[in-house]
């Protein structure tokens, strides 16, 4: 046989066993797609790390990791002291989720940070308060007051509206809920505002006049209600707190099954056992 045709046998054995070995490999592919299961929960994260803030949120959070083994879900918290970290941690990929802030908060470090966060789910809402201790009603503030206020841009804003709510100030018009004292308008009594970070400010009562807290901090700080002169509206309250991801994983099943461990009445119930009515239920 000529060098051609040995050529010719060794090219027409070649392609029959290359069309050999596709079409078992076609046959085992056809096995494989009949007794793979479908796509499901089983083949999405099972395993996920959540980031919370310190204090009773902890002890709601335990109940829902608990909901969620029961979805199929394994949750591990990862418990943060300030409002600075957990969105850092999330933009990093260091955890998959977060809950402890409302829109105004996130728009903020959206706009300064440049964060891609999305909220997926509502949690609760905490109106913020004026609390004292020297002084049992709004009116009894004297002139030039010491008055504490949160200072990160979404909560001194809200401070400042609930001041302003109850006459103590008036804010330039037009000023959103990103208000500064820059944008006080007029201060009838003359009150002394400082600037505190928000840990920091509901430990602070006993040296102020009066103070804004955020609920959360209010209960650290061993603030009750009958501390509580003021509060802001709860109706149409922009500052509900939710949970968070990562932009493009919002619509992956785990984060569906995330919110649904949440947002039930078994974790509704510890809820509002823990918060003891300062926060409430926002879904």
């Amino acid at each position: 046989m000529s060098e051609r045709g040995n050529a010719s046998v060794s090219l027409v054995t070649s392609i029959t066993r290359r069309a050999g070995l596709a079409a078992l490999l076609a046959a085992t592919f056809a096995v494989i797609g009949l007794t793979a299961p479908s796509p499901s929960f089983a083949e999405d994260k099972k395993a996920i790390k959540v980031g919370i803030i310190s204090g009773e949120d902890e002890d709601v959070w335990r109940v829902v990791t608990a909901e969620a083994v029961k979805k199929g879900l394994t949750i591990e918290t990862v418990v943060f002291n300030d409002y600075t970290q957990p969105n850092e941690a999330l933009e990093r990929g260091e955890i998959d989720a977060n809950a402890f802030q409302h829109k105004p908060y996130l728009d903020n470090q959206i706009k300064t940070q440049g964060y891609r966060i999305v909220p997926v789910g509502y949690t609760g809402v905490w109106p913020i308060g004026l609390y004292s201790k020297k002084h049992t009603k709004v009116a009894d503030l004297p002139e030039g007051a010491v008055i504490g206020l949160p200072n990160d841009p979404s909560n001194e804003g809200r401070a400042l509206h609930v001041l302003e709510h109850e006459g103590l100030i008036k804010l330039k018009d037009g000023i959103g809920i990103l208000a500064t004292t820059a944008d006080i308008a007029e201060n009838p009594k003359k009150l002394e505002i400082k600037e505190l970070d928000a840990g920091i400010v509901g430990r602070s009562v006993d040296d102020l006049d009066a103070a804004v807290v955020n609920t959360d901090w209010a209960l650290k700080s061993g603030l009750t209600p009958e501390n509580r002169i003021a509060q802001e509206p709860v109706a149409d309250n922009p500052y509900r707190n939710f949970i968070a991801v990562k932009a493009g994983s919002e619509n992956e099943p785990w984060v569906k099954t995330l919110v649904a461990s949440y947002q039930n009445e078994t974790v509704k119930a510890e809820f509002d056992k823990v918060y003891k009515g300062t926060g409430i239920s926002a879904y």
